[in-house]
């Protein structure tokens, strides 16, 4: 699918005029991929890659344009199941127009038009989307870090591994986005040493700085996320372990409290309960009978409490110290 926009007042808008200087395919067909490497000479290699979420950022420098290899976040949906990935975008300047190539797994490039202000030429456009893309790789890392968040809080009370498998989804993307702005980081370097190859003005300089330090702290801060997501997993698989342990603790105990009132119940029955208790009125016997049982748990429950009592104050005792030996 094409998309074309123009410059109007130095703001970005979408026009269906047959000239645009901006040309934006998502997805393309046959057709336009024939026309990106017949009428504009794209080279066939470089539109795969723009196409490949698994490529590297780069930058070639063809005899009538430049074409750039840029990762960027894709946006995430419901269906995803926290799973963060990163796409490719191609990006081919030429000298009077800008050709963006983007997967169909990218929505159609939507241009902010806060942040597309004062553009006077296809480079300024081409370094506000860069700053788009650091903006969108910053925005997903806060989502992965709220998320975070409330999965520790759930961890903290789950038996089971469901939040454990999220975290190491939320690992596993922190990884690939750590990778992708590791790669604009290494092509906005080769842009900043070509500065007059590329053309870029002093001003458009200087927006290029801002981007090396925007997508510095941006790397920084996934690499923090990343940092603290791997340190910690293995005290989150602990926690889930030792409240299974817990768990099953508490059901021994239940089970041990029961223990013996049912040795006593299968034993007497029911039957020779009653003969034993004939000369006593039914309701009064079995009444005897249920309160005699609590008794034995209610006991059997306090005994158990005192040993546990016991040894975890032996626990919490410190150890004596060993006095040296005397010379």
């Amino acid at each position: 699918m094409l998309k074309t926009y123009r410059f109007e007042n130095n703001r970005i808008c979408e026009s269906q005029e047959a000239d645009c200087p901006i040309l934006v395919f998502t997805g393309p067909d046959e057709a336009e991929r024939h026309s990106l490497t017949g009428t504009y000479l794209v080279d066939e290699h470089t539109l795969a890659s723009a196409l490949d979420p698994d490529e590297i950022s780069r930058l070639e420098y063809e005899p009538d344009h430049i074409a750039i290899i840029l990762k960027r976040p894709r946006n995430y949906s419901s269906q995803d199941d926290l799973r963060f990935k990163v796409a490719s975008i191609g990006v081919f300047i030429f000298a009077d127009k800008l050709v963006i190539v983007m997967s169909d797994e990218i929505p159609i490039l939507e241009f902010d038009q806060k942040r597309l202000v004062k553009v006077g030429n296809l480079k300024d456009v081409f370094l506000k989307i860069v700053f788009g893309t650091i903006s969108h790789f910053l925005a997903h890392l806060r989502i992965i870090n709220q998320i975070s968040e409330s999965l520790e809080q759930k961890i903290n009370t789950s038996m089971e591994n469901k939040y454990l498998l999220n975290m190491f989804t939320l690992q596993k993307s922190l990884v690939y986005y750590l990778n992708g702005i590791s790669y604009n980081a290494s092509l906005f370097e080769k842009l900043k040493n070509s500065v007059v190859k590329v053309g870029f003005n002093q001003d458009q300089v200087e927006t290029l700085d801002d981007i090396i330090i925007e997508n510095g702290q941006c790397l920084k801060q996934a690499e923090i996320y990343t940092n603290i997501l791997s340190g910690l997993m293995d005290a989150r698989a602990s926690i889930v372990n030792n409240n299974l342990n817990l768990s099953i603790k508490r059901l021994t105990i239940i089970n041990i409290v029961f223990l013996p009132i049912t040795f006593i119940a299968s034993v007497g029955g029911m039957s020779e309960y009653t003969l034993m208790t004939r000369s006593i009125p039914i309701w009064l016997s079995y009444l005897l009978f249920s309160v005699a049982m609590a008794g034995i748990a209610f006991g059997t429950y306090f005994v158990l409490r005192k040993i546990n009592y016991e040894r975890t104050k032996r626990e919490r005792l410190p150890k004596p110290k060993r006095k040296p030996p005397s010379p």
